[in-house]
């Protein structure tokens, strides 16, 4: 799935700087038309993550704020706060790599698509493929850090 290749890429890019590694690219028409990386250190910004930037780009790209003819794909699940980004801006689909028990907020921890309440539900796709891939980039980048501190 290339598409999942590219949101690794740009995990790999946060990850150069110092950022934890997530990617997300948003597909339109079977192209890419954005892509994101985790900047919140880069900016000290606690709110952009990968997808927040890459649904940035896409609205700006697009001069729109919905994105429902598009579908997202990111390195790691998203947390509450992305997936409900997601939602907002409406999104067709989104496809995730790797699961994240703590922090995931679609099928891990705060599943916020299992409320009625939102308006717009994307579908959910686990591209469990790329999972170890996305993992290992995560793994490398904490222990990293551990043996800075």
């Amino acid at each position: 799935m290339k598409f999942m290749k590219q949101a690794l890429l740009c995990a790999q890019r946060a990850y150069n700087h110092d950022d934890v590694p997530i990617g997300a690219v948003i597909v339109r028409d079977g192209k890419i038309i954005a892509r994101g990386e985790n900047q919140v250190q880069l900016k000290q910004n606690p709110t952009l993550h990968a997808e927040i930037v890459a649904i940035n780009r896409a609205c700006k790209k697009l001069g729109q704020k919905f994105l429902d003819d598009c579908d997202i794909y990111v390195s790691l699940e998203p947390c509450a706060m992305c997936a409900t980004a997601i939602s907002l801006s409406r999104i067709k689909n989104i496809y995730f790599a790797a699961t994240d028990e703590k922090g995931g907020g679609i099928t891990s921890n705060a599943r916020v698509f299992d409320t009625d309440k939102h308006l717009w539900k994307p579908s959910v796709h686990h591209v469990s493929e790329f999972a170890d891939e996305s993992a290992q980039l995560l793994r490398e980048f904490f222990r990293t850090r551990r043996n800075k501190a």
